[in-house]
């Protein structure tokens, strides 16, 4: 059979942000008592009337990176940048300054829908990229878009904790994944998958795709209740060969979720990591 075509499909949902942040502590010790619980009734009735909706998520970064991580879920772009603005006029980001951020969108890889249909267009003697290949195309995604919506555009889960990192696939001189053969790739794809799967119940797992979008090629958030288990399932998915292989990762940040009502608490309680914090 001639080789299929090396593009796997995939059907894309809500925009997603990360945005990092560290406290400018004396800055934001500074301040009268009074005029911090006036910045930070603000940003509460804010965040709160964002979190009740289930588009954003405030955690508490453990570590040097960043103090706080705001995640946002949004159904389009447009949205996303909303949210975005309309979080920049908050008197609170005065006092925060931003390290990083990560724009992504939720995808979902359909490597095994993408070979059985590549195999069965083969099979009838469909040309790649035709009218009759394009047609075949569009219907399978627009079946799995409707049936897929919900995890499409999910809404963040209420969990504790948050595991959040980037990652590529390797395109060295002698590993390229971009040259293996798509059922090569389905084959790794789906061995990777059935770790993930061993931690269903456990953690729940929102893959966003960047490539166009940010630096890396995928983004990854794990939502959990206990982060041990963060650590059990990354370790084990090293194992395999897709990541023992062909991937490369960013950096990692680990988040306590903070409501929006806990923020004065956190401001308050929470010690500066560093004397530059200014």
């Amino acid at each position: 059979m001639t080789e299929l075509p090396a593009l796997p499909l995939t059907i894309e949902g809500a925009s997603v942000l990360h945005q990092m942040f560290r406290v400018r502590w004396t800055a934001w010790n500074r301040l009268p008592a009074g005029e911090r619980s006036e910045i930070l009734a603000e940003a509460g009735k804010v965040l709160a009337e964002l979190d009740g909706s289930g588009q954003m998520a405030l955690f508490s970064v453990l570590g040097h990176k960043a103090d706080l991580l705001m995640l946002h879920f949004r159904d389009s772009i447009d949205e996303l940048n909303r949210a975005e603005l309309r979080l920049s006029g908050l008197r609170l980001q005065e006092y925060l300054r931003q390290t990083s951020s990560y724009l992504s969108v939720v995808e979902l890889g359909l490597y095994e829908s993408t070979v059985k249909l590549y195999r069965a267009l083969a099979e009838r003697s469909v040309a790649p990229h035709s009218e009759e290949w394009n047609r075949e195309i569009e219907d399978l995604l627009g079946r799995q878009r409707q049936a897929m919506r919900p995890r499409l555009f999910p809404k963040i889960p209420e969990t504790r904790y948050l595991c959040f990192y980037p990652m590529d696939r390797r395109r060295g001189e002698t590993r390229n994944w971009y040259t293996l053969p798509v059922e090569e790739r389905q084959r790794q794809m789906d061995e990777h998958g059935t770790v993930g799967r061993r931690y269903a119940g456990r953690v729940q797992q929102i893959i966003s795709g960047s490539i166009g979008y940010d630096d890396w090629e995928w983004a990854v958030d794990l939502f959990g209740n206990d982060p041990v288990v963060f650590k059990k399932l990354i370790y084990e998915m090293r194992f395999d060969e897709v990541s023992a292989v062909y991937s490369d990762f960013g950096a990692f940040y680990l988040g306590v979720r903070c409501p929006a009502n806990g923020l004065e608490q956190l401001l308050s309680a929470a010690p500066p990591k560093a004397n530059n914090h200014v």
